[in-house]
């Protein structure tokens, strides 16, 4: 391995660890009557607490916050408001973090309280759909194989599968090839090499997987029936004959 990779690879190392043990945290401290801004100002103060930097500030076109807080109808990219968290919401939160010179990408999506027995299933569906998906991964994969997976899980599931959304290559920047689609062809696409870093991310509905982004906040990503959306996110590093999922924090 070079010198520029084992950087890179040891940077996003800890750089996910910084990002797992928020998003772990940040699932005990979020309870019914908060909003989106108490939330957001807690995740802005724990990354800089953590040695990490808050990576939605690097962003060309300005993000009003430090995470992204999706609730209910709304599918990803949720700007942070004085929305209040109710008892049964759906919230998604989906995070990046800055390390010495890297990005790394994860997201969960939670019930605040008691959840709706149709949106747990959802939630259980997306996240296995996201862990068949990463089970595929290896040096000499092709992209296809991971899309082909996370679809499956989801059709299976009967949710909406969102395509115009979705997983990407990360490092030097949040976003970078290769493409890393929710759907899929086995045996078709970019072919993995060990190395390679990327970020795996199903995303569902309950309903139709039509979105809209919201004219005012010009941001949160809306499903078109108002139905539930869901997010599950890793960043995972290619290995020549497996993976290391880079954003699960230490035990």
């Amino acid at each position: 391995m070079n010198k520029k990779l084992q950087e890179k690879i040891e940077a996003m190392r800890v750089g996910g660890q910084i990002l797992g043990g928020i998003l772990r945290d940040l699932k005990a401290f979020v309870k019914p009557g908060m909003t989106g801004l108490e939330i957001d100002a807690w995740v802005r103060q724990e990354i800089v607490k953590r040695g990490g930097g808050v990576a939605y500030d690097m962003l060309d076109d300005e993000f009003p916050g430090a995470i992204c807080i999706s609730i209910n109808d709304v599918l990803v990219h949720g700007a942070p408001s004085s929305q209040v968290l109710e008892e049964g919401d759906k919230v998604s939160f989906d995070l990046d973090v800055f390390y010495k010179g890297y990005f790394t990408d994860s997201a969960f999506t939670m019930v605040v309280g008691e959840a709706n027995p149709a949106v747990k299933r959802m939630l259980s569906v997306t996240e296995t759909a996201m862990w068949e998906g990463i089970e595929k991964v290896k040096a000499g994969v092709h992209i296809g194989d991971i899309g082909a997976a996370v679809e499956k899980v989801l059709e299976q599931g009967k949710l909406g599968v969102i395509k115009n959304y979705i997983g990407h290559g990360i490092g030097k920047t949040m976003h970078e090839a290769p493409e890393v689609p929710n759907y899929g062809k086995k045996g078709h696409g970019y072919v993995l090499q060990a190395g390679d870093t990327i970020c795996i991310e199903p995303m569902a509905s309950l309903g139709k997987p039509a979105n809209r982004v919201d004219k005012e906040d010009g941001w949160s990503v809306v499903l078109k029936d108002g139905s539930i959306g869901c997010h599950f996110e890793h960043t995972v590093l290619v290995l020549e004959d497996g993976y290391e999922v880079l954003t699960l924090p230490k035990e």
